[in-house]
């Protein structure tokens, strides 16, 4: 429309709508006089009562006007917004997705337990299934967009009930390259119902670590390393924590050679007595002050390898390589008991304070410690120790409470923890290996006992040859007389003499202070009585522990 009609069409609307109120004066002059004179009543009452009138007619057809819009515009302007949506769709979204069959089984489990939505499913097309041997299914699928393998994790005891299973017969892995990838393996059988065949050398030698033993689906199953790393393994009473030690020990002697030392203290008195012969000291006992005896003789070889390295980085040096060094306790809770008396508080806070400072110090210098208790509650093995014990392993226990002391404080609030009060008691050595945030169902490694004297008798062969062809030292030359002697202590008097020191009866610190330094080892007294001198052990010890 043109300017100059729209100004003619604004000046015709304007005669009309003068006229219209001309004519709106006239009508109402004329009623109001027409009620003045049928009712009888004054000017203002007229006028007031045609006022009231009006606005009521006004209301009454603003009314009507308003609903019969309301109902008969509903219908069309909803149609109206819906093919204005699927015109143009907001930015951002995408196209509704063809209807895609979905796997049955994982997505009525995945959707009843909260894993994806409602509306979601897990297309059939993105499951692998593979049959496994140990008498499963694993399942490797992708989760719909918008959800992460964290969600299936968080509810894989829910997801076990729908799939008529347990918890512990299931298994999670996820993918380092896609969120929503997850690979879920579920067994038919009870984990371990039958036993695995142990390792073969060859096997135990291509292993990229430190083997503990079978996961679920008979893979060989450990961790990197154990340097930097302490070790806490519970569970209760003939559960098969020794055993899982001893198959530890013997992995690591055919791995390694005669490439790392051990201390070892027999809680149980056989538990650990076939290794005895080639460990660096041994002894079987359940007294703390044999815990404190090995204590002291480890923290002098802890503080001169800490010393070592602090001295390299003062100097811009590569770190030393330290021998690793393994001290295994067992039956660790009988250590730190005790009894009220003011010897056992006094005894009991320094192999407490010592204990602590070995572990904790031992990480950053090649010792490793191994603790092993059937008693895991609390007040078991001291706080401050347990603290430093960072690798755990538990095997059955009887409780929440318990599993909660064995593993962390937190443990359950990992992702997909496992319950060791789940475990089958009559199952030995199946454990929940806990490391670096992680849980996995493992089973120690039963060796045939001649199998295990095998590999113990070829370590000692290699001790003795790597003793034989070691330069000759003030401290070969002392564990040579003895071992010729067939005796396992001798007294100051009689080895200073043997080696070139004069030995005064009215001075024998003299002469016991040149030996002991000349030797690098501190004399004591044998069974605590007596005179002082030298223990075999604690002389082949000190030449085992120089790196």
């Amino acid at each position: 429309m043109s300017k100059k009609k729209a100004q003619a069409q604004a000046e015709d609307d304007m005669w009309g709508q003068a006229a219209g109120a001309i004519g709106v004066l006239v009508t109402a002059t004329a009623g109001l006089a027409a009620v003045k004179e049928r009712l009888g009543l004054p000017w203002w009452g007229a006028l007031a009562l045609v006022i009231g009138a009006a606005m009521l007619l006004g209301y009454a057809a603003w009314w009507t006007k308003t609903t019969i819009k309301a109902r008969w515009g509903r219908e069309p302007a909803a149609k109206a917004t819906t093919a204005v949506e699927q015109a143009s769709p907001a930015e951002g979204l995408e196209e509704p997705a063809e209807d895609v069959p979905a796997h049955p089984e994982l997505t009525r489990a995945l959707v009843r337990t909260g894993a994806i939505e409602k509306d979601q499913i897990i297309a059939l097309s993105d499951v692998q299934t593979r049959q496994l041997d140990v008498g499963g299914t694993e399942y490797k699928f992708l989760l719909p967009k918008g959800r992460t393998h964290e969600k299936v994790a968080d509810r894989l005891g829910p997801i076990a009930s729908w799939l008529d299973v347990t918890r512990l017969h299931l298994k999670l892995e996820t993918s380092r390259t896609n969120e929503r990838e997850v690979t879920l393996l579920v067994l038919k059988e009870q984990p371990f119902s039958h036993l695995f065949d142990p390792p073969s050398r060859e096997e135990i030698k291509a292993f990229n670590g430190i083997l503990f033993g079978h996961d679920v689906t008979g893979e060989l199953t450990g961790v990197p390393t154990l340097e930097g790393t302490a070790v806490l393994i519970s569970g209760m009473s003939q559960t098969g924590k020794t055993t899982l030690a001893c198959g530890l020990i013997t992995c690591l002697l055919i791995a390694y050679g005669d490439e790392f030392d051990m201390v070892l203290l027999d809680g149980k008195f056989l538990g650990l007595a076939d290794y005895a012969k080639i460990a660096l000291r041994y002894e079987s006992s359940s007294d703390p002050e044999v815990l404190e005896e090995l204590l002291d003789f480890l923290i002098p070889i802890v503080d001169k390898r800490y010393e070592e390295g602090r001295e390299a980085k003062f100097k811009r040096q590569p770190a030393p390589k330290f021998r690793p060094l393994l001290f295994i306790i067992d039956e660790a809770a009988d250590f730190y008991a005790n009894t009220g008396s003011p010897e056992a508080k006094k005894l009991f806070h320094r192999v407490e304070e010592k204990s602590r400072y070995v572990t904790s110090k031992g990480l950053e210098c090649g010792v490793a410690v191994i603790m092993m208790t059937q008693r895991p509650d609390k007040d078991a093995i001291p706080t401050l120790v347990r603290s430093q014990l960072q690798l755990r392993i538990c095997l059955y226990v009887d409780s929440e409470g318990t599993a909660k002391v064995s593993l962390g404080d937190s443990y359950f609030t990992t992702t997909s923890p496992i319950k060791p009060q789940l475990l089958n008691p009559k199952i030995k050595g199946q454990a929940v290996l806990f490391s670096h945030g992680t849980s996995t169902l493992i089973r120690g490694f039963n060796f045939p006992p001649s199998f295990v004297w095998g590999v113990i008798d070829e370590a000692h062969a290699r001790q003795q040859s790597r003793m034989i062809a070691a330069p000759e030292t003030p401290l070969t030359k002392a564990i040579k007389i003895m071992q010729d002697k067939g005796i396992h202590f001798i007294p100051t008097a009689e080895l200073a003499p043997a080696l070139g020191i004069a030995f005064d009866e009215e001075k024998p610190s003299v002469a016991g202070q040149k030996l002991s330094k000349m030797l690098g080892v501190s004399a004591d007294r044998e069974n605590n009585t007596g005179p002082r001198g030298y223990k075999l052990a604690d002389l082949t010890a000190a030449l085992g522990a120089r790196p």
